[in-house]
């Protein structure tokens, strides 16, 4: 079993870990803007920071269901190597929404596209696991054939 999951966990850890940086920054960027909590708005450097977290932290449960769904019901490899697309993706949106709104775009863009694509793969893998299980119908020996 846990051959079958090892990779999705090391991605899972790693993606911890960087929700883990993003918060450790926006603590940062509090303490050199001036920025208590429970406030949120404040320079526009510390705003760019707390957003690039908040908006991370949002996705990340989608992020955690789709890699999982994808790696055990379609590739754990390809999942997995989408997660870290994914979460290497994410640290580029980070860095270039910290550095300016506008730079954020593009990683976004991508990382929206792996997402995608991690949902693809969870639909194809699902819909197989039904078919072939309550239809008795092996898509893959169809197309196989």
């Amino acid at each position: 079993m846990l051959a079958q999951i090892h990779l999705l966990a090391a991605v899972t850890v790693l993606g911890v870990l960087e929700q883990a940086y993003f918060f450790l920054q926006v603590i940062y960027a509090r303490r050199a803007f001036g920025v208590s909590p429970p406030k949120i708005s404040g320079p526009p450097e510390f705003e760019r920071v707390f957003r690039a977290q908040v908006n991370s932290s949002e996705y990340f449960p989608i992020f955690l269901a789709l890699l999982w769904q994808a790696g055990l019901f379609f590739h754990q490899g390809l999942a997995a190597a989408l997660g870290l697309l994914y979460l290497c993706a994410r640290y580029c949106y980070f860095m270039g929404y910290r550095a300016s709104s506008s730079e954020r775009l593009a990683p976004i863009y991508f990382s929206t596209g792996v997402l995608w694509i991690l949902v693809a793969a969870s639909a194809l893998g699902i819909s197989h696991f039904f078919l072939s299980h309550y239809v008795g119908l092996n898509v893959l020996q169809l197309v196989t054939v």
